[in-house]
């Protein structure tokens, strides 16, 4: 009878009916019109506040592994890409100013230290969550001889809740999850905030796929990365999903209250939405739909880090790069770095910079923007 129901219910063919109070009792209304009056036990030693507590965490917990497969496959995604662009050289920011040099492989794999870390906290919450609140009924249990751990195994929970007030009463495990969630979200907003900036033309780091960018109906030139600005902006319904039911919770007296049935809503959204910012991620970074444009573009921010000239100058026996923020490279490494500067231009198609020496006693060379030429310290030429 009730796979039948399930069936009617899936197929559309199920008639609600406004004059019996729910989903629980439409089910038994028509329960009973297929198995007659046997459909009356359907809810014995079951009040719908368990039934509704144990089908809620089924669905979490559900929704949980299917978001840790998800995260896998973007992290292999990202990962992937880390290895085909190890020796990518781009520029690291702080400030979102160019500092240090790193490798577009570097940066793809600290995106995946923030995806394992949010697959962590997710399995730490599925372990909280899978307990059965099943026979706890109202708020009191029931007189019943029931089995919980019975049915706690047929439904694959670890064992039964162990307070019957705190079963029907808890939504931790909601909150739980849509705080991962949110973590999740905001780390996918993150990366796709980069990406937007990165495929513009001041930057042309990367080269999206035209299944994830939209044209302009008057400027067909545009590739717009929409994909990655909804990702940006789904963020924010994950969030609100966390917050709105923090409110509701914060304060109901033990136990159940009707103010619980709000949970539901902002949870069936924010789920389904982060599963979506999850595909359309991975989507943006397998090979398919997501190409480096050559890494010319970071070239030139790179070079555009020390303006039209490379600069250096000698402190004791070292010498301080400025393109290389705060490392120091001995005296004997100039050659090395006149090679890289080379590359670089030729890489980015730019003629070869001039190379400055700056002697230490004229340390503010750099803070007043002065020209080292014009400083009789200094010595240009085409290698330090």
């Amino acid at each position: 009878g009730l796979a039948r129901i399930q069936a009617e219910i899936a197929g559309g063919a199920f008639k609600f009916s406004r004059a019996l109070e729910d989903i629980h009792l439409n089910i038994e209304s028509r329960l009973k019109d297929l198995i007659g009056p046997a459909a009356g036990r359907l809810h014995t030693a079951r009040s719908r506040n368990d039934q509704v507590a144990v089908d809620f965490r089924l669905y979490v917990r559900d929704t949980i592994d299917h978001f840790d497969g998800q995260l896998a496959d973007l992290q292999v995604a990202l990962a992937e890409k880390a290895l085909a662009h190890a020796g990518t050289i781009m520029p690291g920011f702080t400030h979102l100013q160019v500092a240090q040099p790193v490798t577009f492989g570097h940066h793809c794999l600290a995106y995946v230290e923030m995806l394992a870390r949010d697959r962590s906290r997710l399995a730490d919450a599925r372990r909280r969550l899978n307990e059965c609140p099943l026979g706890a009924a109202a708020l009191a249990g029931t007189s019943f001889p029931i089995d919980r751990h019975a049915t706690a195994r047929a439904l694959g929970f670890a064992g039964p809740t162990r307070n019957s007030l705190d079963s029907v009463a808890d939504r931790d495990f909601v909150l739980e999850v849509l705080a991962a969630a949110t973590i999740c979200a905001t780390h996918l907003s993150r990366l796709a905030e980069e990406i937007v900036v990165w495929a513009t033309a001041q930057f042309r780091f990367v080269r999206l796929s035209d299944k994830f960018t939209t044209g302009s109906s008057i400027m067909p030139q545009k590739r717009n990365p929409d994909a990655a600005e909804l990702v940006r902006a789904k963020s924010g319904r994950v969030i609100g999903a966390l917050t709105a039911l923090l409110i509701v919770m914060k304060g109901l007296p033990m136990a159940y209250a009707k103010d619980m049935q709000e949970d539901k809503e902002g949870t069936f959204d924010a789920l389904p939405t982060l599963s979506l910012m999850l595909a359309a991620m991975t989507g943006i970074f397998l090979a398919a739909g997501y190409a480096i444009g050559g890494g010319q573009g970071m070239v030139i921010a790179f070079l555009f880090a020390v303006g039209t000239n490379a600069f250096a100058y000698w402190n004791s026996d070292k010498m301080v790069l400025s393109m290389y923020g705060a490392r120091e490279v001995s005296r004997e490494s100039a050659p090395e770095f006149h090679a890289l500067i080379a590359r670089l231009a030729a890489r980015a198609k730019l003629p070869m910079p001039k190379v400055y020496i700056i002697d230490s006693d004229q340390p503010n060379a750099f803070a007043t923007g002065r020209d080292p030429v014009k400083l009789g310290s200094a010595h240009p030429g085409n290698a330090p």
